[in-house]
């Protein structure tokens, strides 16, 4: 088939540096500050180190005042090597959608996008942040249709027997806060990284950003009543 066819960080800054003028910031360069819910968010220094934010829970780490990491500074986990016949690979999509999709990568590039900074943390091993680009699930969705009931997305990558699965709440893919990546930082997004398309998972562990993706399906899991 063809389809051919993001003043408030400023002002957090500002209050960052007041409250580092009074000596409130911590040895390891994060601020900590308590929402109305009593949960810990942790605001780094710009000059944090980022050996720093290797142990922390990516929830709980805002990013406004991060510099983005040198894409030759990624840190990398798991498969490497992963290399699809891009001629014939197709991004599919299937499920509780009204119309199964495959997507080649030329047609992909095509559609609306997404770009945005989004942390990435391999606890223990490294933190990257990098600015993700590539298509949200809901431009997917419009010409998926999904239909009524859905409630989590699945996504698989690669094809084959090193296969892993991340499974999301539809509504924070809807929130885009979960999508699909082919470029990072500017560049196309290296094998090593999972090119063709890898998922960017805001707040989620390194390891449930699939790379290789090539599968996104649309799941209704009923709840207990």
């Amino acid at each position: 088939m063809s389809l051919i066819g993001n003043n408030r960080r400023d002002f957090i800054k500002s209050i960052s540096k007041w409250i580092a003028g009074l000596g409130l910031l911590g040895s390891s360069g994060f601020l900590v500050r308590e929402s109305n819910a009593q949960s810990e968010t942790k605001m780094p220094s710009k000059d944090v180190d980022y050996s720093n934010l290797k142990n922390q829970n990516p929830k709980d780490v805002d990013v406004n005042n991060l510099e983005i990491t040198h894409l030759n500074d990624f840190g990398t986990m798991g498969l490497e090597d992963y290399s699809p016949q891009i001629a014939d690979w197709r991004l599919l999509v299937d499920g509780h959608v009204q119309k199964d999709l495959k997507i080649t990568y030329e047609e992909l590039l095509a559609l609306d996008f997404i770009e945005r900074p989004v942390l990435l943390i391999c606890p223990g091993f490294f933190a990257n942040h990098g600015v993700w680009k590539g298509v949200s699930v809901k431009t997917l969705f419009k010409l998926a249709s999904p239909k009524e009931g859905a409630t989590h997305v699945t996504f698989r990558g690669p094809e084959g027997n090193y296969g892993k699965v991340t499974r999301v709440p539809i509504d924070e893919a809807m929130a885009d806060k979960v999508f699909v990546a082919y470029q990072v930082n500017g560049e196309k997004l290296p094998q090593k990284h999972g090119f063709p398309l890898r998922l960017v998972a805001e707040g989620y562990y390194g390891y449930d950003w699939v790379k290789y993706v090539y599968k996104m399906t649309v799941d209704s899991i009923a709840t207990g009543g």
